[in-house]
């Protein structure tokens, strides 16, 4: 299993955003859970797609998260989502997890393969033309 310790060079900043830890996001060890983690790298993708101002199907094709340093409750945290190779109907996705107290500090990365998805089809589709503007608009290369 190969785990990621850094972003590659070719990641390009999509979006960021800041959420307060939850009580119940921690787990018996007063940390947050390992779940949990996945979660906040859903609702950036989430709130990143909604920037965009329209509806976007998609699934996960793979999902990975490297925990570099626990997150303890109470605080805030600023997660970052990041595009790396694009395809025709899929791009690898990158995540940063930070302390907002503690912004020079790197506690969790993540990679994940985001696949634009039609459900009433049941198979892929291409990456949609607003999607397409975003991240050439971010630097990435949608080759």
């Amino acid at each position: 299993m190969h785990y990621i310790e850094a972003l590659p060079a070719d990641a390009r900043r999509l979006h960021s955003a800041r959420y307060s830890m939850r009580w119940v996001d921690m787990d018996a060890f007063g940390h947050v859970n390992n779940a949990t983690y996945f979660t906040y790298f859903e609702q950036v993708r989430i709130d990143w797609l909604a920037a965009l101002g329209e509806v976007h199907e998609m699934v996960l094709a793979n999902v990975s998260c490297t925990f570099l340093k626990p997150l303890v409750y109470p605080g805030d945290i600023e997660v970052t989502l990041y595009a790396g190779r694009i395809g025709r109907t899929s791009m690898d996705s990158y995540y940063e997890i930070r302390r907002v107290a503690h912004p020079g500090e790197l506690y969790t990365l993540g990679h994940g393969t985001i696949v634009w998805f039609d459900h009433s089809a049941g198979s892929s589709i291409e990456i949609p033309p607003t999607v397409r503007r975003q991240l050439a608009d971010a630097g990435a290369d949608t080759g």
